[in-house]
């Protein structure tokens, strides 16, 4: 992993094409070898989640090139990368598990982690995700809670309950969610570790019934909201 970050710190630094260009085959190089990790991940995590055993590489990964139309950070290239293991692939919807690499002091996400869960969920998904919430409240919490190294995501989190919901409701915190995520920072004894692959599909097994849940919940309603 040293040598992914290493690679993704040094373009942190240097930002454009030109020196993009003069390291090519190095990012290439970079590349197939977090390709191997993802690979990796997809095999031990089908081996306690079926829903994802057919997945490819390709389908999990993401481009290193920018999408400049929809950036205000003008940089050609992102500084991290990141692999999304979920039921037919990264653009599906569906909750998985992320794996991201990316040098602390970079400024998208700070630094590596996991997350598992549903990332920025349209409305009417929302909706069933905070009806779920209403009515299996409890269930919800206990989700949460046998994921013990995990956290909730805070991310555009409401500072209200939204409509609809009562406002004295014991689970109001869980109706704020904008973000189903659930998020672990990755320290450097990990990262670096020997055991990097074993460490992080463990950590991931916490989270496999919160995904099913939250799968469920999307294939129940899947028809109407895609």
């Amino acid at each position: 992993m040293k040598i992914i970050v290493d690679f993704l710190d040094r373009l942190m630094r240097n930002n454009d094409r030109e020196w993009f260009a003069d390291h090519k085959a190095e990012y290439v190089a970079v590349q197939n070898r977090f390709n191997g990790y993802v690979e990796q991940l997809i095999t031990e995590i089908g081996k306690f989640d079926k829903s994802v055993q057919k997945l490819q590489v390709k389908d999990c990964i993401y481009r290193i090139y920018k999408d400049m139309r929809y950036s205000t950070n003008k940089l050609p290239y992102k500084t991290h990368m990141g692999g999304y293991i979920c039921p037919h692939g990264k653009k599906s919807g569906y909750a998985g598990y992320y794996f991201h690499l990316e040098p602390a002091e970079s400024e998208y996400l700070n630094g590596c982690l996991l997350a598992s869960g549903c990332y920025n969920p349209d409305n009417k998904l929302l909706t069933r995700f905070r009806d779920h919430i209403m009515a299996n409240g409890t269930h919800f919490e206990q989700l949460v809670q046998s994921a013990p190294h995990f956290t909730l995501s805070n991310n555009a989190k409401l500072s209200r309950v939204p409509n609809g919901y009562p406002k004295d409701s014991p689970y109001a915190e869980y109706l704020k969610l904008k973000d189903f995520s659930l998020m672990m920072p990755l320290s450097d004894d990990i990262v670096y570790g020997p055991n990097v692959i074993k460490e992080v599909v463990e950590l991931f097994r916490e989270t496999q019934t919160y995904n099913a849940v939250l799968n469920g919940i999307i294939e129940e309603h899947q028809t109407e909201w895609i």
